[in-house]
């Protein structure tokens, strides 16, 4: 999504600190002959498709993305799941129901919940400065702990600069204070709370903020208080050093422009998203994890109605869209509002939403999608979903 984790991987990844080719030139050479207009869809697509079913498939078709798949949940709480393209384009598996994918900047709204718990438990509070709890570790030009407050680093009114921006392209292991030092080194985009811009440094800060508070890794605290508390069995936090994705799952492609092959990128460090991306999981998961999240179960209704509380973010978003503290609302066409998030990473890309009455849609698909019409044609599958 356009100001979340996109980054370009190099063609050669990193994997345990061992460098590796991502394509071999027999395989490189077999997808770059592919077209995705000729991929074949699975069969149940063309038994009388749904609507979801029927975006899925224009999804594979004209966007560019291998595969795509989707959960869905009505009001009654029924599932409903949907895959549409190949899996894997080197062996032509399927792409697997409700497999896992990394959910990128989906992950801020987990550690949102986490910061705002420890609110709830008067450990922290929104008004207090970065410096509270690191004192003297973020200054810049420009930049100064004492004046951003942890709202502002949930709400992306901080100012901070993006680090993804500046990484360069090599893809190997960060430790999260060399993400921040990277962001640090260049200066303020605008003095904190007096405007807004995404910024993935905001969610690093706010991760190394819950360790310094709880003196546990983040990854712990986000399993014991929102993974575990809700059985979300497929959403994990990948150690440090596992480029793995465990459990069955589509691949994940790249492709540098429309004129070259498609490269394989499953297999990736994700430790540069961190806080504000490394977590992997399933569409149904994220379903589960944000209509719990809307219903009260993670937090009190103090804490929610301020991660509800939303300022514009329609350039970052799109139209309508505003964010709160971890969380994104958008209009629907069919009335009211979804509640979600999205994410971007090297190989997925993630949309999705709940709404106050209990509906509930998350679709991903299998590149990072460039291009004002593939977005747009990945927004209208959601809203589809959600509408239907």
């Amino acid at each position: 999504m356009r100001g979340q984790n996109r980054r370009e991987p190099r063609s050669k990844s990193r994997r345990h600190g061992t460098r590796r080719p991502v394509l071999s030139a027999v395989v490189a050479a077999t997808i770059g002959a592919m077209t995705l207009g000729a991929l074949a869809l699975p069969a149940a697509s063309a038994a009388r498709p749904d609507a979801v079913q029927r975006s899925l498939n224009a999804l594979v078709r004209d966007s560019g993305t291998p595969g795509a798949l989707a959960s869905v949940r009505g009001r009654e709480g029924r599932d409903l799941t949907y895959t549409a393209g190949i899996g894997d384009l080197a062996t032509g598996a399927p792409v697997p129901v409700d497999g896992q994918v990394r959910i990128g900047s989906n992950t801020k709204s987990f550690v949102a919940v986490v910061v705002l718990q420890l609110v709830a438990e008067r450990r922290v509070s929104l008004e207090d400065s970065v410096d509270t709890h690191l004192p003297g570790l973020v200054r810049g030009e420009g930049i100064d702990g004492r004046h951003i407050k942890i709202r502002h680093l949930l709400q992306h009114t901080s100012g901070l600069p993006e680090y993804s921006s500046h990484l360069g392209d090599d893809v190997r292991y960060y430790a999260p204070r060399e993400l921040l030092a990277t962001a640090l080194r260049h200066p303020a985009e605008f003095a904190p709370g007096k405007s807004w811009k995404y910024s993935n440094t905001n969610y690093v800060l706010a991760g190394l903020i819950v360790q310094k508070i709880t003196a546990h890794p983040l990854a712990d605290e986000i399993d014991r208080r929102v993974i575990k508390r809700l059985g979300l069995r497929h959403t994990y936090f990948p150690a440090p050093g596992d480029a793995s994705v465990k459990g069955p799952h589509p691949h994940g492609y790249y492709r540098e422009s429309a004129k070259t092959p498609l490269r394989d990128v499953t297999e990736i460090d994700p430790s540069w998203g961190w806080a504000a991306g490394q977590l992997i999981s399933t569409n149904s998961d994220l379903n589960r994890f944000f209509t719990a999240l809307l219903a009260g179960r993670l937090l009190p209704s103090t804490q929610l109605a301020q991660m509800r509380a939303t300022v514009p973010a329609e350039a970052t978003f799109g139209p309508g869209a505003r964010y709160g503290l971890g969380l994104v609302s958008r209009p629907l066409r069919c009335g009211g509002l979804s509640w979600g998030h999205g994410g971007s990473f090297p190989g997925y890309e993630t949309r999705g939403g709940v709404t106050d009455d209990g509906r509930a849609a998350n679709i991903a698909v299998t590149t990072q999608l460039t291009g004002a019409a593939p977005r747009r044609s990945l927004e209208r599958a959601v809203d589809a979903a959600l509408c239907r």
